[in-house]
């Protein structure tokens, strides 16, 4: 591993196209057991004249660079308004208050760097710390906004010049962040660098309109027009639905019916819509369990209803409120007594946690219960509906911590309960685990962001140190002969698990593979006469 290059503050505003910071496979921290890992790909030649990787040479911001320095100068000034807003109480009346405070008491200790898996796994490159962007952001408030910044600039650290590859890096950087929180959970006075990261984000997009296009076209707003965010319409939906069903005939013999607007129903369940389409078996496998067990619960037809996917929770605090309101006024419409959300993490966060910043009294917690499926999966085994035979998953098998489960909403010990009773091997942890795992690498929307050479950052940076976790715990057992199985319950890291495990080539090297803990629950059910879980044939 190289030494990582220094860079100072004001470097982000450096004029020209060089990247501030290229990375190789040398520079990233190594990984043991997999020799020579996957080089880092350069940018195609033909994006370069076109598009902007000033940053670390990686982009997700299909955008074309400003040409003339008319529309440069509309880059500065809409940046320049839109951070004033973030300061404002009646335009940031969610989110203002931690803001301010996690900018103005950060006391640079730097605690937060090591703590960051993005930082470690870059090989410690300066610009990925959790700090770096928010002092940029600091600075710059100081430089334009405070008097003192004004007449003295330099001799009170605001020395950061705003132009238009200031702006663009900065945009960049808030994207080299998965808002894990780990950061805010090590910090001594409890800055929020993560927050700041977000927030950055919201500048663009409620100020500019600048987004990823995976989450604002494709997302929300296709969330909330076009259907779900996967555009699946909802005569589709039912027709998947009916195919699921038959699915579930034909592994395991048992005629179940996912009901589908039903009133009055005790939960409605929410799913990523990822699920349906791309690992059809986990929403399956909920509806196996929730008939063995009696539960009464109901999907909805309405995208709003069965998605649970918002991506406003990472990017925009308007998006984020008009997904949430539709999603709980359809709970109200179905008069159903609980949201029960299912694995995913990010469904979690948005609708459990943040809804309640952006959504009316009426609407509220009190309301409409939102809560996580976790304990009710758990409940579900100590009620003894349902016999599992742990023998039936005899295999090595290692937990994944979704950081908006475990470390936002704390549910720690469910699912280790659920792995102790359906499981005949001890659950393998991760070092570290539980609300201090490190993140999947695919949170805050990475795991669906492919447009440029996004994808190569995402899979050798973020996804690095979770990669390096499966590996370390399952050293003792990499021998191919030994199926090995990750539990991933959440989309996003399903997502990312799933591009790790085909990038660094972890399937056919070592056979290790990931689900859900709803797959691993059913394959483990006594009365089914062959295994739920495919091994290898996941995603």
């Amino acid at each position: 591993m190289s030494e990582p290059k220094i860079i100072r503050f004001k470097d982000i505003a450096r004029a020209g196209d060089e990247p501030l910071v290229t990375l190789t496979r040398d520079d990233l921290i190594e990984i043991p057991q997999l020799g020579d890992a996957p080089d880092v790909q350069s940018p195609q030649a033909r994006w370069l004249e076109r598009y902007d990787f000033s940053l670390d040479g990686f982009s997700d911001f299909d955008l074309p660079k400003p040409k003339t320095k008319e529309e440069e100068e509309r880059l500065v000034n809409g940046f320049l308004r839109g951070l004033e807003k973030l300061f404002d109480p009646q335009s940031n009346w969610p989110f203002v208050k931690i803001f301010r405070l996690s900018l103005d008491y950060c006391v640079r200790c730097q605690t937060c760097s090591e703590a960051c898996h993005t930082y470690i796994g870059s090989g410690r490159q300066e610009i990925y710390r959790p700090t770096y962007r928010s002092e940029v952001l600091r600075r710059i408030y100081q430089k334009y906004f405070t008097p003192s910044g004004k007449l003295l600039g330099s001799f009170v650290g605001a020395d950061v010049e705003v132009n238009a590859k200031t702006v663009w890096r900065l945009l960049e950087l808030s994207y080299r962040c998965n808002v894990c929180r780990r950061c805010a959970q090590v910090c001594p006075v409890g800055v929020d660098n993560a927050l700041l990261a977000r927030e950055i984000r919201k500048l663009f997009s409620q100020e500019m309109g600048i987004a990823p296009g995976e989450l604002l076209k494709k997302g929300t707003r296709q969330h909330l027009k076009a259907g779900s965010s996967t555009g699946m319409t909802p005569a589709a939906f039912k027709d998947l639905v009916e195919f699921i069903e038959d699915d579930i005939f034909a592994k395991t013999g048992k005629k179940i019916k996912m009901p589908i607007d039903q009133k009055g129903a005790d939960v409605l369940l929410i799913h990523n819509a990822g699920e349906f389409m791309a690992w059809p078996e986990n929403p399956a496998a909920f509806a196996i369990l929730f008939d063995a067990a009696g539960i009464s619960w109901t999907l909805s037809s309405e995208a709003q209803g069965y998605d649970g996917v918002n991506y406003g929770a990472w990017f925009d605090d308007v998006e984020l409120a008009r997904v949430a309101l539709r999603q709980i006024s359809i709970a109200k419409e179905l008069g159903v007594k609980k949201i029960v959300v299912g694995e995913c993490g990010h469904a979690h966060k948005a609708l459990c946690v943040l809804a309640d910043r952006v959504l009316p009294g009426d609407l509220s917690l009190d309301q409409i219960p939102r809560e996580s499926c976790l304990p009710l999966l758990w409940e579900i085994v100590k009620s003894g509906a349902v016999k599992f035979d742990p023998n039936k998953n005899d295999f090595p098998v290692t937990l994944h911590d979704s950081c908006n489960v475990v470390r936002l909403m704390g549910i720690v010990s469910p699912q280790r309960e659920i792995v102790k009773a359906i499981c005949k091997q001890p659950v393998r942890e991760m070092t570290p685990n539980g609300v201090w795992n490190y993140c999947c690498g695919g949170g805050s929307g990475f795991a669906i962001m492919n447009s440029l050479n996004f994808d190569q950052w995402r899979k050798n940076v973020s996804e690095r140190m979770k990669i390096k976790q499966v590996l370390d715990v399952f050293n003792d057992v990499l021998d191919p002969s030994i199926n090995k199985y990750v539990i991933a319950a959440c989309s996003n890291c399903k997502g990312a698990m799933r591009d790790g495990i085909d990038h660094y080539g972890l399937w056919d090297k070592f056979h290790i593979t990931y689900g859900g803990l709803v797959d691993l629950m059913v394959n483990a059910m006594a009365d089914l006469p062959q295994p739920y879980i495919e091994f290898g044939k996941q995603g």
